[in-house]
């Protein structure tokens, strides 16, 4: 396992790349963005959507697809406020939203839009889940079909021209493997987890394709000639996790009630807070490749030169990975498994390489050392 020499992102995450001098390629973008010509980038930005009304004639001229958090609130009050765009919200409920996520998918709503929830079949989405977490140790994977695909889906039956994306993972999170680092948001599909954006991934043990409508990415060709889909980040140059945050609260967004990153495994309140059984999940990721939630936070904060990696090292060794038991617990009683079971299933996909169970506790623990490359063999 090699650390990125800027940030500390391991290159055991897929997709990302480190280069001959062993930085990543998110380290590399954010590098690039101070030889941006940003006056260009805004005009083209605004000729998309001068072209985005004038396509729409009397109908909605963008969709935005949102879970109510820090990016998509900035993203939605972009579009109206400096955009002038006439956005038609599009959220995918999902299962087990959390009260702090429904007040603040409400008080985006309430800035003045309109919105299209769609909820997949809860029972199709638990056993989803259920399947997933035994065959990949990622219960989120198939939830993230219908979060992704929804804005299109329903960008193409209003006839609806742009589709307004936040951030593109190739240039933030460096997953260049997966995704080209440039605007164009049709490409999401071709990211990691969602393997080509196919709902019959998922047909079997009692699930047709009839029960997986939403799970499905429109056809490329219907889809690449109706529909143009950006990513606000690639244009905008305030656009950052420290940014949209501040916008976002300024703007009426809540934090997690009772913050504890010793609980989530994350430092800032306002991170992924729509439903909490995805700390669960950031702690299967932890064991899977040897970083989590805080890795992803701290590598945003120290492009946006808010830390120094050293900082940030700190604040990985102390919460990477943590999950509180009642998080644990929730999960559990949603798939129908007991906690014994849940352990069990879990230590079939900890990386052995990179991790020991501690013989006093019997817990996992990591042989390597953050920010600091590791022989796994």
């Amino acid at each position: 396992m090699k650390y990125c020499k800027k940030c500390v992102q391991p290159d055991t995450r897929p997709g990302l790349v480190l280069d001959e001098d062993q930085v990543c390629s998110a380290c590399r973008a954010k590098e690039q963005l101070s030889k941006v010509d940003w006056y260009q980038r805004n005009k083209e930005l605004r000729r998309i959507a001068e072209w985005a009304k004038e396509k729409a004639k009397d109908g909605f001229d963008c969709v935005v697809g949102v879970s109510g958090g820090k990016d998509s609130t900035f993203q939605a009050l972009y579009a109206k406020e400096r955009l002038g765009l006439n956005a038609l919200l599009v959220n995918c409920a999902p299962n087990g939203i959390s009260e702090v996520g429904r007040q603040n998918l409400e008080n985006l709503v309430q800035h003045g839009f309109d919105m299209v929830s769609i909820r997949p079949n809860p029972e199709i989405e638990k056993e989803l889940c259920r399947q997933s977490f035994f065959k990949y140790g990622n219960f989120v994977k198939p939830s993230e079909y219908p979060l992704w695909a929804s804005a299109y889906i329903v960008a193409l039956k209003f006839g609806i021209p742009l589709v307004i994306q936040g951030e593109n993972p190739a240039l933030t999170l460096g997953v260049v493997g997966f995704l080209e680092p440039d605007d164009n948001a049709l490409n999401i599909r071709n990211c990691m987890t969602l393997g080509g954006g196919n709902a019959s991934d998922w047909i079997g043990e009692g699930i047709e394709l009839k029960d997986l409508i939403f799970y499905q990415f429109p056809d490329k060709t219907v889809l690449s000639k109706n529909v143009r889909a950006i990513y606000l980040g690639y244009y905008v140059k305030e656009w950052s996790n420290s940014n949209n945050t501040e916008f976002s609260v300024s703007r009426g967004l809540k934090g997690r009630p009772g913050h504890d990153p010793g609980l989530t495994g994350k430092t800032n309140p306002y991170f992924s807070i729509d439903v909490d059984m995805k700390v669960v999940n950031q702690m299967l990721k932890y064991y899977k490749f040897g970083f989590g939630a805080t890795t992803d936070e701290v590598c945003y904060d120290i492009r946006d030169g808010r830390i120094s990696r050293e900082e940030a090292i700190k604040l990985v060794e102390q919460y990477d990975g943590k999950c509180g038991d009642c998080y644990i617990e929730e999960f559990c009683e949603y798939i129908g498994i007991s906690i014994e079971e849940f352990w069990r299933e879990t230590g079939r996909w900890v990386n052995k390489k990179l991790f020991e169970k501690d013989t006093s506790t019997g817990k996992w623990k990591p042989k390597f050392k953050v920010g600091e490359d590791f022989d796994e063999e």
